[in-house]
């Protein structure tokens, strides 16, 4: 009876052994999704895609400089349906990236594609910050541009590189100016010379002029709010030219721009509206016989035309 039972139960372990060993041969091997890395190839408008600028470029006139932020939002595609920009929920939320020694831009952490195969959105701007939300970001020039590094501090850049599929090359975004550059030139006109005024003490303004700024990371827009302050350019080099990054808007007409040669005032009384990622170029003429100035106002791509004439 026992020799039965035993040999029972040796048959059963056996069974139960080669029914295990089918479902170990049976059961598919789970097949890894490939982590696809996101790089960037992040440039200001004016740079080709396919160049590294080098590392003392500043951001505002060729391109980004060493240990420059931007801010990246990526934005995954539902089948053939682009995604929504969201304040959170995005593939990406507000990754900071650091413009290297390298001409590489850096995350801080790694980020991946969602697969092989779903698209997507990218969102850039420049300078990188704290976002609560995306479509009403708050953000100044500065009153007192007269420093590079105000006048740099000032600018906001904005890029977007839509449908891109998941590649193992480097993303390129190219971000653009959403404000406005105004360029003041200022000529001799009658009782100046050119000698003259390289020998006078010249100061010029800005009156009447929004600082503050509200910024729609959806679209790249900005919008004047605040009040009417003074704005003071940044010496252009040395041949009495003058820039300052304006929010876009419509100024007033009271004084418009003001130029100081040696303690005497020389205004423009103009309503003028900036529009954003151009260059208006101001020719300021002055004349000892009036406090005429000379207007010309071109694109931010310039197009050789001078609007001017003298107001007496």
């Amino acid at each position: 009876m026992k020799l039965h039972l035993l040999g029972g139960s040796c048959l059963l372990a056996l069974l139960s052994a080669c029914s295990a060993g089918e479902e170990e041969q049976t059961k598919i091997p789970e097949v890894p999704v490939k982590q696809i890395p996101i790089t960037l190839n992040c440039v200001a408008s004016n740079v080709s895609v396919n160049a590294k600028e080098s590392v003392h470029t500043r951001v505002t006139d060729w391109g980004y400089e060493s240990q420059d932020k931007i801010g990246l939002y990526v934005v995954n595609y539902n089948g053939t349906t682009p995604g929504t920009l969201q304040n959170n929920g995005n593939h990406v939320n507000n990754m900071r990236f650091t413009y290297g020694n390298d001409g590489a831009w850096i995350p801080d952490k790694e980020i991946f594609w969602k697969d092989e195969n779903t698209k997507a959105d990218f969102y850039c701007y420049f300078p990188y910050a704290t976002l609560s939300d995306i479509s009403a970001h708050s953000f100044s020039v500065k009153e007192d541009q007269s420093t590079e590094q105000a006048y740099k501090a000032s600018e906001f850049l904005y890029g977007k590189t839509s449908g891109v599929a998941p590649t193992e090359d480097a993303v390129s975004i190219t971000t653009k100016h959403i404000f406005s550059c105004a360029v003041i030139n200022v000529k001799a006109g009658n009782g100046f010379t050119d000698e003259i005024l390289a020998q006078s003490t010249i100061n010029v303004k800005m009156n009447g002029i929004k600082t503050g700024a509200t910024v729609n990371l959806t679209n790249g827009t900005a919008t004047a709010t605040g009040t009417a302050k003074i704005i003071l350019p940044l010496e252009n080099g040395n041949n009495r030219s003058y820039k300052a990054l304006v929010v876009p808007q419509t100024a007033s007409g009271d004084n418009f721009i003001t130029v100081n040669i040696d303690g005497r005032d020389f205004n423009l009384n103009k309503e003028f509206t900036f529009v954003g990622g151009k260059r208006h170029t101001f020719s300021v003429t002055v004349s000892k016989t009036s406090n005429g100035i000379n207007v010309g106002i071109g694109a931010w791509e310039d197009d050789d035309i001078d609007n001017g004439g003298v107001a007496e």
